[in-house]
């Protein structure tokens, strides 16, 4: 993954603000930027040669005077019409220097323009608070200061314009980000609804939003009740499948009982149970506990009564995370584990379960000190029916071989997993079922 892929959002919610964001973003800086280029600075070049116009007569004038005191009379009164205000000679404030602001944009124009069109600038101070314009021009007569508003020769600050279209930007990504929720929302209740079906949770769902939404909640309303209709045919044909099978079976073992006890009817009478727990392993493994509804349960409680009536060699070794109630099917989670417990059993001695409390998830660890499974095998070993070598054979002792495959059917339906490893405590097999919260 690469970092900006690290860096963008995940979420739908996240990904539709930055694709409502970034374009209304990216026009106000180029509408800023043009604003400020072309009407800002080209408005005061023009404002500022118009008042050049007026400093270079007063100049002419001053110049053509032959005393000082002749050209003060020659401009004062034109100047004071101009709104320009003169000082001859050029009083102690008068500026040396260039003074223009560091963010100073239309200053850096309004002084440039002036060097330009008037060669006699000596120096101009723009950053007067007051917006007054100081100037000082070289003369026959000595230095001249000129003092004139600012007004005169840029167009106002733009920053009221700013402030309005940052505003109103703010305002209609709100007004927009409120329309996109409500679209976004049909979308977030759909996919909530399918992950909680997958967690064997059927919540109530009504498809809203637009046409196009609406039409992937009815397609999938459609499947959930498809879905529903034939995991409830399935289990009434179960019941009916079970009930024909352990008939012949009790009478079996009803005729069996009435035999003389000799090895011959023992061996028949063990055949008889063998074929009692297939057939129920088997059931076990196509119901999956389907039509048992989820509650809030109390998993420590749960897994603890499994590892109590496991016997000595289990025990519960620890639980971490914040123990909470758990939505499951707690019927169908304690076959699960008691399939995974008594495979530990099968081929090992000692047994621990732990609990561990995540923040979306809860594992259930179950190892033993067995031979354990090879890890090329171990995705085969989940598979119904499969026959390991002697060393590790889920069939070996009465059994079919559908206990993993069991719990890796109740967890899929928790919308989890089952995850074997190897043990680094005991060495043997290591089973993780994974639970979604």
């Amino acid at each position: 993954m690469s970092i900006l892929q690290r860096l963008l959002p995940r979420s739908l919610y996240g990904r539709a603000a930055l694709i409502l964001i970034v374009p209304v973003v990216t026009i106000q800086l180029v509408v800023s930027t043009a604003f400020i280029q072309r009407h800002y600075e080209g408005v005061t070049r023009q404002m500022t040669q118009g008042v050049v116009i007026d400093l270079g007569y007063l100049l002419a004038e001053i110049e053509a005077a032959p005393t000082a005191e002749a050209a003060r009379a020659a401009v004062l009164g034109v100047a004071e019409a101009l709104e320009i205000t003169l000082t001859l000679p050029a009083e102690a404030d008068a500026p040396l220097t260039d003074r223009i602001g560091p963010l100073d944009l239309s200053g850096r124009v309004i002084v440039e323009t002036l060097h330009i069109q008037l060669p006699a600038l000596k120096a101009a101070d723009v950053t007067d608070e007051e917006r007054v314009v100081n100037l000082r021009f070289a003369t026959r007569h000595g230095d001249l200061q000129a003092e004139l508003s600012r007004r005169r020769m840029s167009a106002t600050n733009p920053h009221q314009l700013l402030v309005l279209m940052i505003f109103t930007s703010i305002l209609m990504t709100v007004i927009a980000y409120m329309f996109l929720r409500n679209q976004l929302r049909p979308i977030t209740k759909l996919a909530r609804a399918a992950e909680d079906f997958g967690k064997g949770r059927t919540v109530p769902y009504r498809p809203r939003g637009a046409q196009e939404v609406r039409a992937a909640g009815r397609a999938f309303l459609d499947m959930r009740a498809r879905i529903d209709r034939q995991i409830e045919q399935r289990t009434l044909m179960l019941s009916g499948v079970s009930h024909d099978l352990r008939t012949p079976l009790t009478r079996l073992r009803l005729g069996l009982s009435l035999m003389p006890d000799d090895p011959e009817t023992a061996a028949l009478q063990t055949d008889v149970m063998q074929m009692e727990r297939m057939v129920d392993e088997f059931l076990a493994f196509v119901r999956g506990d389907a039509m048992e509804g989820s509650e809030l349960t109390d998993a420590v409680a749960l897994v603890g009564g499994v590892v109590a009536r496991a016997g000595d060699g289990a025990r519960l070794a620890g639980v971490s995370g914040k123990a909470e109630p758990v939505e499951m099917r707690p019927q169908a989670v304690e076959r699960a584990v008691q399939n995974l417990v008594s495979n530990a059993q099968r081929f090992g001695t000692v047994i621990e379960v732990r609990l561990e409390f995540l923040d979306r998830s809860l594992r259930i660890s179950v190892e033993d000190n067995g031979p354990g499974i090879p890890e090329d095998r171990r995705e085969e070993a989940l598979r119904p029916f499969t026959r390991l070598d002697q060393s590790r054979d889920p069939n070996r002792g009465g059994g079919v071989g559908l206990g993993l495959s069991i719990a890796a059917d109740i967890a899929l339906s928790h919308g989890g997993t089952l995850r074997l490893s190897q043990s680094e405590r005991l060495g043997g097999l290591r089973a993780d079922l994974m639970i979604a919260r």
